[in-house]
């Protein structure tokens, strides 16, 4: 499996305005093959600073997922809404178990 975490920011009077394209954004990825797991949620310390978490079952699926219109039309928001400072980590993992 491979984990995703990251953020984006925007300026907090923004968020508002990039719900909508969120939200449509990551209700499509989750209905894609292969995503166990996606999610944007603002920090709860600094506005605007939004955290990333995605959880794919393979490569392939999250190249596929990359190569979507519907992340295409996402990131052509990008600079009407301001989203910046774009950081995102890829990692390996096995299976998840409970903690």
């Amino acid at each position: 499996m491979l984990l995703i975490t990251g953020t984006i920011r925007l300026p907090p009077e923004r968020l508002a305005d990039a719900l909508p394209a969120m939200r449509a954004m990551v209700a499509a990825s989750r209905a894609e093959p292969g995503c166990l797991g996606y999610s944007y949620a603002e920090d709860v310390i600094e506005p605007g600073l939004m955290r990333i978490t995605e959880l794919w079952d393979t490569r392939a699926h999250l190249n596929a997922h990359f190569r979507s219109d519907h992340i295409a039309t996402w990131r052509a928001h990008w600079g009407v809404l301001q989203i910046t400072d774009r950081r995102l980590w890829l990692y390996e993992v096995g299976e998840a178990e409970p903690a």
